[in-house]
């Protein structure tokens, strides 16, 4: 059986970002191949020592010109296209003979590197697996501690090698740049980014990740001391612009942050969509009712502002507030904000001309009716109307009013706020009210802190409903005509309302 030939980066020359599957691979090949120039030193074996290990086969690929003339008849690309193919044919010997080969390869296999010309003589006669490495430009931009692109940022990988004109022309048509192979044409290099207009926002970096790495301003740097291990970073136009100030420093005026408005879901995190989540993870401040607020993990970067249950137009005021200061603030409401919820109280406070300026976002929630519906079933399957019966926003005979409608419409009725510790007989009265117009038999589910670890759903009829076991946590839906109950010969019962009505 053949060997496997294995390209593996080294990333930039820190043993450290040598990748975990460089380092196995490395420990496990029976030959390691690298290349050196003719002093026989080899910046690859170097990075990689830490992972070899005694008794591999060492293939040491020594380049017969790097930079001196040759009197090869084939000149310099002569010189090196023989010395290509020796040193494959060299690698395929052990290949034939079932051992698996190592190529080491600096930054990236793949990027300006010397692995290509093997992978493109071996590839067809041998399998080749390529493992990528960290690459000298990402290890220059952590030296440097600078973005390089951002945004709509075009970034050109430039060799240092092309004319001057040339690259100047390049270095003016594109947006971030990272110059390589700067060395001897250091200083074409600086004459090409004077002539772009570019000079001033070039950095350079030598020898990134190692012991040895310097950075430094272009201008700073003598083109006659410039090693191969360096390249020139040019930062793009976003990259390169510097943050806004939040809290409105740096320009003397008063920054504007922002309010998002975020649905919880009925209970924890399985219930909290990815949206809610990363809206949660990216906010300043955490505005809300108590309880709604200790659902959310604790993060010491955000502060936490809890409020009791009956002042959401002071809660939205107070986080609009936060927000014309710069802050980016989340407002949490159980479920889905726009349902009974902070969303509409949020957007009512902002309507006002002094909040003009501050953007409000609403990120939706699971329901608790749909929570509550998918314990049970699907008893919301058709058209269904949603109604509180709290009576402290609107009197009582509008709430009368409107389940007559939806009765008489014979739509499905989620109701939400059944009752609490003082209003216990509107949940009485409403099931009165039901009966004069629905068949006593009608289903309904009673769905109690669905999704907690105390989570109670009961299927029950308008007739059986007893309203002493509703409390605040209870969402209660009250089917249509259409509604059925079906009992499971195993005890569970299932309650849906079919899409399809009579005489469709």
């Amino acid at each position: 059986m053949s060997g496997t030939l294995y390209g593996v980066g080294l990333g930039p020359g820190d043993p450290e970002l040598v990748t975990v599957k460089a380092a196995r691979l490395i420990a496990a090949a029976d030959v390691i191949a690298y290349h050196s120039a003719r002093h026989g030193r080899s910046i690859a074996r170097g990075i990689a020592e830490p992972y070899l290990r005694e008794g591999q086969i060492e293939e040491q690929l020594i380049y017969p010109v790097t930079t001196e003339t040759t009197d090869h008849p084939g000149g310099y690309e002569g010189a090196i296209a023989e010395f290509y193919d020796d040193a494959a044919q060299r690698l395929a010997a052990h290949l034939a003979a079932g051992r698996d080969v190592v190529l080491l390869a600096e930054g990236d296999p793949l990027f300006f590197s010397s692995y290509m010309h093997m992978h493109k003589r071996i590839s067809e006669q041998f399998d080749c697996h390529i493992v990528p490495g960290v690459t000298s430009i990402s290890a220059a931009c952590a030296a440097l501690g600078l973005p390089l692109v951002e945004g709509d940022d075009v970034l050109s990988v430039l060799p240092g090698t092309l004319p001057p004109a040339e690259l100047a022309e390049r270095l003016r048509r594109g947006d971030a740049a990272a110059i390589m192979k700067v060395s001897r044409h250091a200083a074409d290099v600086q004459d090409a980014l004077k002539q772009a207009g570019r000079y001033e926002d070039a950095h350079y970096v030598e020898r990134a990740s190692t012991p040895q790495q310097r950075t430094a301003p272009l201008g700073d740097v003598d083109p006659i001391d410039v090693p191969y291990m360096s390249m020139v970073v040019v930062p793009g136009v976003e990259a390169a612009r510097p943050a806004v100030a939040r809290d409105g420093s740096g320009d003397g005026e008063l920054s504007t942050g922002r309010v998002d408005v975020v649905g919880l879901g009925p209970a924890g995190r399985d219930w909290l969509t990815p949206q809610a989540m990363a809206t949660l993870a990216a906010a300043d401040e955490l505005v809300g009712y108590g309880p709604y607020l200790e659902r959310v993990p604790p993060n010491p970067r955000q502060r936490r502002h809890p409020s009791d249950n009956r002042v959401e137009s002071e809660r939205a005021e107070f986080a609009l507030e936060l927000a014309r200061r710069g802050r980016r603030v989340a407002v949490v409401s159980s479920g889905d904000p726009g349902v009974f919820a902070m969303a509409s109280a949020v957007l009512e406070v902002a309507a006002e001309t002094r909040y003009a300026d501050v953007p409000v976002a609403i990120v939706p929630g699971v329901t608790a009716a749909q929570a509550v519906a998918s314990r049970a079933g699907a008893p919301l399957g058709h058209d269904y109307a949603v109604i509180s019966l709290s009576d402290r926003l609107k009197p009582w005979t509008v709430v009368a009013d409107r389940l007559r409608a939806a009765a008489r419409a014979d739509l499905a009725i989620a109701i939400y706020n059944p009752a609490s510790r003082t209003r216990r007989a509107q949940i009485a009265d409403a099931r009165s009210l039901l009966l004069e117009l629905r068949a006593p038999t009608t289903p309904v589910v009673i769905g109690r802190a669905v999704g907690t670890d105390e989570q109670l759903v009961t299927i029950t009829t308008l007739a059986e409903l007893d309203p002493e076991m509703i409390d605040m946590r209870c969402l209660l839906i009250i089917g249509s005509s259409q509604t059925t109950t079906v009992e499971h010969a195993d005890g569970r019962r299932v309650v849906f309302t079919p899409r399809r009505y009579p005489g469709s």
